[in-house]
């Protein structure tokens, strides 16, 4: 796996040393699938995270919560090279709506933990 380098606004860099191989990349892959908005890619506008349609409309204690993990947790699964979602923490505040998660995924080339911070801004291989 083969996969394009972003600097730290997000855009694409290029040149000789601007690909991501193996873990990195499948890294790389997950935080673009997370950070890509349902409808935003011109190509195939039925892919990307439901963001604004189901996510930040979802209200309501632990319920809400878990059906938020269950996108997330599937959007992650359906990565290139990603073999299973180990374990998926996340925590909701109600007062401040602000999500956060932890989880661990197995992909081909090892196992990959990763921090998601809250409205999905901070996407961090940890």
């Amino acid at each position: 796996m083969k996969y394009r380098k972003l600097d730290e606004r997000g855009d694409s860099t290029f040149g000789q040393q601007s690909f991501y191989t193996g873990m990195e990349a499948v890294a790389q892959a997950i935080k673009t699938r997370l950070r890509l908005l349902y409808g935003e890619w011109w190509e195939n506008t039925a892919d990307g995270l439901p963001l604004f349609e189901e996510i930040l409309g979802a209200y309501g204690g632990d319920a809400a919560r878990e059906a938020v993990d269950i996108i997330i947790s599937e959007r992650i699964q359906g990565t290139q090279n990603v073999t299973q979602v180990v374990s998926y923490e996340s925590r909701f505040a109600a007062n401040t709506r602000q999500y956060s998660a932890y989880c661990s995924v197995n992909t081909v080339f090892g196992e990959l933990s990763l921090e998601i911070d809250e409205n999905l801004r901070r996407i961090e291989v940890v």
